[in-house]
């Protein structure tokens, strides 16, 4: 014989409400499925809140992604830029390179064909830069060696630029030295006439055919000599058939002498500009009148003074 459970409900004032039988068998099927559905609903929650932790996770995760291909774009982007300015760089080498051989013509200076070869050697045409419009398609190791390889270009080519044109400065500035240094005006200005050439002539003072181996200007006594190009005064004394004599050094082989000064004023190791008075026209020495005697020495030799002026 079954043994029967019986569960009896009352309702709020303690009256019977109902009662219900069950045997042992059935209250033991009831209990398994009671079980099985708390352990059911006990798994159903856990697995949701293993799919909400998930779809978090992957949210945050698609958000890193997209926050990474924005970063990794505007790389690009900065990496294409970059590229562009490079390319505008080495255009402006090639315009320098173009300047510095119109500089050469100019200052009638022989071009460098080694330098001009080795550096379109080192830049390279405009043509085979990185093509900044594709740099996207390319691998971002390949796209950093390629920019790496143009750098270097670019320090190399700068730096054969540089060296060209500190040479080309400093033969600039020797010309303007030696164009400083060359006797290129008269010793009297405005004020005098040539009364003797250079070359022979017959002498005023023994009737002889002589060589000459300056000009003699004449001017008023008192009129101011000037130097005909920069230098250094040699000499400032007195010498005897010249007088009153000033000699100026002015480098590059190039010397001057004024003769016959009645006053000097300058002293020995004084520099002067081309157009500083020196000296005052006199007759000391051997002399008819008052005039300066120029001579013009290159390397020692006495050469046509008319040449320079």
């Amino acid at each position: 014989m079954n043994r029967q459970f019986f569960f009896i409900l009352f309702n709020a004032n303690g009256s019977l409400l109902k009662k219900v039988g069950l045997t042992k068998k059935r209250l033991l099927i009831l209990s398994i499925f009671f079980i099985f559905c708390f352990a059911g609903s006990i798994y159903v929650v856990y697995d949701y809140i293993q799919t909400k932790q998930k779809v978090t996770l992957l949210q945050e995760l698609e958000n890193r992604v997209l926050m990474q291909t924005d970063k990794l774009l505007c790389q690009q982007q900065q990496i294409q830029n970059f590229l562009k300015e490079i390319n505008k760089l080495k255009l402006k080498l090639i315009d320098l390179s173009a300047f510095e051989k119109k500089l050469r013509i100019i200052s009638n200076i022989d071009n460098n064909s080694d330098n001009q070869q080795s550096f379109l050697n080192v830049g390279g045409p405009v043509s085979t830069d990185i093509d900044a419009a594709n740099s996207l398609n390319l691998s971002f190791n390949s796209i950093m060696s390629e920019m790496q390889d143009q750098i270097k270009c670019l320090n190399s080519a700068s730096e054969k630029q540089s060296q060209a044109f500190n040479a080309l400065y400093k033969h600039c500035e020797e010309q303007r030295s030696l164009l400083a240094s060359t006797p290129s005006i008269s010793p009297v200005l405005n004020k005098g006439w040539i009364s003797s050439r250079f070359g022979y002539r017959k002498s005023p003072f023994t009737n002889r055919r002589e060589f000459h181996n300056g000009l003699d200007i004449c001017a008023g006594k008192g009129e101011p000599i000037v130097a005909t190009a920069d230098g250094v005064i040699k000499f400032a004394g007195r010498k005897r058939l010249m007088g009153k004599t000033v000699i100026i050094n002015h480098g590059h082989g190039m010397t001057t002498i004024y003769g016959h000064a009645d006053t000097l004023l300058v002293k020995k190791g004084d520099a002067v500009k081309r157009g500083d008075i020196i000296a005052k026209i006199g007759t000391t020495g051997r002399t008819t009148g008052p005039h300066v005697h120029y001579t013009v020495l290159l390397n020692g030799i006495s050469v046509n003074p008319v040449k320079y002026i």
